[in-house]
């Protein structure tokens, strides 16, 4: 992977935030975010994909208000996974529009609060249509519902992250309930669209297409069943892995859109031609080119979110103690699981690259003769960021970069206080001094 950010740029950054007073004794760790790298990568998002088309970002992914509203600004959309994400982007300004819907445990207050707003619903069950069957019957509701489905075309290298196998909590398995899935189509004429998932990391991007190809042929033969379109909205999920470490390449969007051209046309346009790089683009990058664009006959929604987010950030922690022990040195940082919960938890599968400045700004170089983990603030003991990694000699004070981290998962009431702006760098900068 080539870097958006190199360890010198980071240090550079990291110098010039505290020149400016941007970083005080008590901002304990900061997670900076270039805000010139993520309107470029939704950019070339948009390119890629005809103009039509609901880029919903997916709220997990980032759900800090700031950086919503600032893709809000974009012109994005946005998915989101509960009432308290839906209520987030309608005070972020997203257009009901601009909102999909996505949960397998939707109560009934929550679908009627949905409808009441008209944001596009994605049910996740035939009974969850059930329900917004009968709550359609006093609502008056401009939504659009579609239904997931589950595609089965199997496994990623991560099993947890996986959502396409034969067996998946979400979803309408389409080999045993396809009958199903026509006599809803059937029986509810505002049921217009179709919502698939394969998996949130580790999937190739064979395993997508197919999911995607699944469902497209699901999808044209009801419409063929019914002699009308009405199945025309197209949500193809996210999922689309990206790269931590440099020993991988990651995949290019472009390819990956270029396919999905070239295998349904009908879902992007028949006469897609990118200049595909083999590699993700990188900030300032020349953007890809879109020429002869047919329309598309779907309304296509993507729900990226990892994609857009995580090569445009990294964090910065203050390491506070360094222990010594027989073969393995500690350094106790303020981040870990509160931050970083997978890493901590399944770390062969969820990995960043690491640097190291010194106490005045300055990148560290060399490797101590005996490797670190990375132990963060909590009360576990599995609150370890990192094991066995080699760094240079680590001392109280000094600071660990944590690479690639846009993508955040906020938990234990950890505080995020202060947002800060870098001038016209493009930078901000989320502080993290208050811990519940």
């Amino acid at each position: 992977m080539e870097s958006n950010h190199t360890p010198v740029q980071i240090a550079k950054a990291y110098q010039s935030a505290v020149s400016k007073g941007l970083i005080r004794e008590e901002d304990t760790a900061v997670i900076f975010y270039d805000l010139t790298y993520l309107e470029n990568r939704v950019g070339d998002l948009k390119k890629l994909f005809p103009p039509a088309t609901i880029h919903g970002i997916a709220m997990k992914a980032n759900p800090l208000a700031r950086i919503l509203e600032f893709l809000k600004k974009l012109d994005t959309g946005v998915e989101v996974a509960s009432l308290g994400e839906l209520i987030l982007a309608r005070k972020a300004g997203y257009t009901r529009e601009k909102i999909i819907y996505d949960s397998p445990v939707k109560t009934i207050p929550e679908l009627e609060y949905a409808l009441a707003e008209g944001v596009h619903i994605n049910a996740d069950s035939i009974a969850e249509l059930s329900r917004i069957a009968n709550l359609k019957v006093k609502l008056h509701s401009e939504s659009t519902v579609g239904i997931r489905i589950n595609p089965q075309v199997g496994l990623g290298k991560i099993v947890e992250s996986s959502v396409a196998g034969e067996y998946s909590k979400f979803g309408v398995a389409l080999k045993t309930g396809k009958n199903e899935l026509v006599k809803a189509f059937r029986d509810y004429s505002w049921l217009t669209g179709v919502h698939l998932h394969v998996g949130s990391q580790g999937c190739p991007m064979e395993m997508l297409l197919n999911g995607i190809g699944v469902v497209y042929e699901f999808a044209e033969e009801v419409n063929e069943i019914l002699g009308s379109r009405q199945i025309n909205i197209f949500d193809l999920g996210g999922g689309f892995p990206v790269s931590y470490s440099g020993s991988e390449k990651p995949i290019a969007m472009e390819d990956y859109a270029q396919q999905i051209s070239s295998r349904f046309p009908g879902l992007i346009g028949s006469d897609l031609k990118l200049q595909a790089t083999g590699r993700e683009p990188k900030a300032r990058s020349p953007k890809p080119e879109v020429q002869s664009l047919q329309p598309a006959t779907w309304r296509l929604i993507t729900e990226f979110g990892r994609w857009v987010h995580v090569n445009s950030g990294w964090v910065a922690s203050r390491i506070e103690y360094v222990k010594s022990d027989p073969g393995i040195k500690t350094a106790m940082i303020h981040v870990g699981a509160d931050l970083f919960l997978r890493e901590c938890l399944s770390p062969k599968d969820w990995q960043h690259e690491y640097s190291a400045l010194d106490k005045t700004g300055t990148l560290k170089s060399g490797t101590d003769n005996m490797p670190y983990n990375l132990a963060g603030p909590l009360c576990f003991s599995g609150d370890i960021l990192a094991k066995h990694i080699p760094l240079p000699v680590l001392e109280e004070g000094d600071t660990i970069i944590v690479h690639d981290t846009g993508v955040i998962h906020l938990v234990c009431g950890q505080g995020i206080t202060v947002v800060k702006h870098q001038g016209s760098s493009g930078i901000i900068m989320m502080v993290k001094n208050l811990r519940s």
